[in-house]
């Protein structure tokens, strides 16, 4: 049986929220306008202080929906009862978009960076500044075996977050290689050169994980790897710094 359009358009919206937490989280994003908030959670057992009765001043004031909660029923929704501080957002963005959207999104020509892997939250703040700034036109996310949309992400992306299209899948063999593109893993050991590589008009560069580079999986799908040349016998560098770099070429 298949499912109905009213369903479908309904997963597709809970599927494009972003789960955040964290008290300091929630006033930052309640500042910002643009930021669509779908909902904020609140636990029960919050005691009015200076930042809660923010939180709730920017809530109402913006007519933002409120619920509240039991402690463990908050931590659910967080997923992480040890950080959220009894307060949690959905967040809409249309910026984060289901991989399958791609094709449709970008017809003739793009620039992605995949991530295959990345487990620092981190180095996933800073690669997303990264590609924000340059014209890298989306990110590749995958849901398994990668860190989460964070507040530790959303900190090192210095506000990034919601300023380029961040598409999901839950690997990235799922959408790997798209129709008519080139996959291009970076790896050390490589013998090509990434200055001397004419990139084609569908590329997709894979950044693979912090310790282990790209998995032998994803190198399967791959088109071909290049390196980055280094000099004084340094062998490898930091994958948010191997980002800003291949956003930035020309």
């Amino acid at each position: 049986m298949n499912d109905s359009p009213e369903y479908l358009a309904k997963r597709a919206f809970f599927d494009s929220l972003i789960t955040l937490y964290g008290r300091n989280v929630a006033v930052e994003i309640l500042r910002d306008e643009s930021v669509k908030i779908h909902k904020l959670h609140l636990s029960k057992s919050n005691r009015s202080d200076e930042t809660m009765d923010e939180i709730l001043s920017l809530a109402q004031k913006r007519g933002v929906e409120i619920k509240y909660h039991t402690k463990d029923a908050l931590s659910r929704i967080s997923k992480n009862n040890a950080q959220d501080q009894g307060v949690a957002l959905d967040v809409e963005t249309q910026n984060y978009r289901n991989a399958q959207s791609i094709e449709s999104d970008f017809p003739n020509t793009f620039r992605l960076l995949a991530l295959d892997g990345i487990n620092n939250p981190q180095n996933l703040g800073m690669i997303v500044r990264s590609a924000a700034a340059s014209t890298i036109d989306g990110i590749i996310l995958p849901k398994r075996n990668s860190t989460k949309l964070s507040p530790l992400v959303m900190k090192a992306s210095a506000g990034t977050l919601f300023k380029i299209p961040i598409y999901y899948c839950d690997t990235l063999s799922d959408v790997l290689p798209l129709k008519n593109s080139s996959v291009i893993t970076l790896s050390s050991h490589a013998q090509d050169d990434i200055y001397s590589l004419k990139i084609p008009n569908r590329a997709i560069f894979v950044l693979g994980n912090e310790s282990e580079g790209v998995s032998r999986e994803i190198e399967a799908l791959s088109t071909l790897s290049v390196s980055i040349p280094m000099q004084r016998g340094v062998e490898s560098l930091n994958v948010a710094i191997t980002a800003g770099i291949v956003a930035f070429l020309p």
